[in-house]
């Protein structure tokens, strides 16, 4: 969770630190290249933590910005912001997971929400017996827990051996620098493009 958000406040702090349009609409498009390739790699989780930083209201509010973004980076946007739709319980985004092979990092959040959806929202025991279908649910989601680790243990060593073969994108890429304050971001955005009167 610590790393999700770290990263989605990553583009919200790069994109608010972008003092010249043009150059913001170009990380704009790397952002939503960045996206893509964490979608190909069915790296869920990083995916959602770079387009919900897009979507933070200090990025989205930069009209001049998004106006300037080429059509065809603005379609690849709309589509993936709609696998963030929460409706009938992240749909979307359940369908997209249920079609894809593994091994895949699912969205960590919401694997979170289910868990505790699970264990709050059913009884431990029913008249004395232990209830076996929630033990069931929480061991299958926590199952899902263990093998993102592993997968993910597995995958840092082959992300960082050709990934980030310098140790410069490496010491960036561990050390990222965020602003994670919120009123802190919106004015910066403010000072990038002012209220429209």
């Amino acid at each position: 969770m610590k790393r999700f958000n770290q990263v989605q406040l990553w583009v919200v702090t790069e994109v608010c630190l972008c003092g010249t349009l043009s150059k913001r609409v170009q990380l704009l498009k790397k952002f939503i290249k960045i996206a893509a390739h964490c979608r190909e790699f069915k790296n869920l989780n990083s995916f959602f933590a770079i387009i919900m930083g897009m979507c933070n209201p200090a990025v989205s509010r930069l009209s001049q910005t998004w106006e300037k973004l080429p059509s065809k980076f603005k379609k690849f946007y709309a589509e993936f912001e709609s696998l963030l739709d929460p409706s009938r319980n992240h749909r979307a985004y359940r369908l997209t997971v249920a079609k894809m092979e593994p091994p895949i990092i699912p969205f960590m959040p919401l694997l979170i929400k289910d868990m505790t959806f699970t264990h709050e929202g059913n009884k431990t025991f029913i008249d004395g017996l232990v209830n076996f279908e929630k033990m069931v649910s929480i061991y299958f989601i926590s199952a899902v827990f263990q093998l993102m680790e592993m997968i993910f243990n597995c995958l840092k060593h082959i992300y960082l051996h050709f990934i980030l073969s310098s140790a410069e994108v490496r010491n960036y890429v561990r050390q990222l620098n965020v602003i994670d304050n919120q009123r802190t971001l919106s004015q910066m955005s403010f000072r990038l493009e002012p209220r429209r009167s």
